[in-house]
């Protein structure tokens, strides 16, 4: 057994996303995201190859391209209503609003805005055309079960990552 993170490792890990040019905390993860190194594509490239030989304790800064994750920022996917239009229980800033477009691909469109006469959504991810950072701590390094590798992650189905940056503003 290794102490050094390598592929079909098991490994939980707690991270912040940090705005580049502002230094805002956009994201905390303070519960361990589990995941099986190389096996899956929970984080990003850049961050699993900077995560490989890693111990535990080991604390990374990992600038993300959010164009390379997310592409270019896309304006029509930004749509304003009036207020009337929208059921009350959407009305909500930050709400997560699924819609299927007309090939029945669900899209998730995040409340970005609202006021007395109109509600804007927009299905662009929060980080998109932002520069970040990934702050990101190793917790734990084990070797993974084999239903871990088969799965890609923890058993008990820890959130993606990209649940959690959609949620995030």
């Amino acid at each position: 057994m290794t102490d050094t993170i390598e592929d079909e490792r098991f490994v939980e890990l707690n991270y912040k996303v940090i705005d580049n040019k502002t230094g805002d905390v956009l994201v905390t993860v303070d519960y361990p995201i589990g995941y099986v190194h190389g096996v899956n594509d929970v984080m990003s490239e850049e961050v699993t190859k900077e995560l490989y030989g890693k111990k535990v304790g080991d604390i990374i800064e990992v600038p993300i391209d959010t164009r390379q994750l997310y592409g270019e920022r896309d304006e029509s996917l930004v749509f304003t209503d009036r207020i009337e239009n929208v059921p009350e229980e959407y009305r909500e800033l930050g709400m997560t609003i699924t819609m299927e477009n007309e090939k029945g691909e669900p899209r998730n469109f995040i409340v970005t805005r609202f006021d007395d006469q109109t509600l804007t959504i927009d299905g662009n991810n929060p980080l998109c055309g932002r520069d970040v950072t990934f702050l990101l701590e190793v917790l734990t390094i084990r070797e993974a079960t084999e239903e871990e590798i088969e799965l890609g992650g923890a058993v008990g189905a820890d959130p993606e990552l990209n649940e959690i940056l959609e949620r995030a503003q």
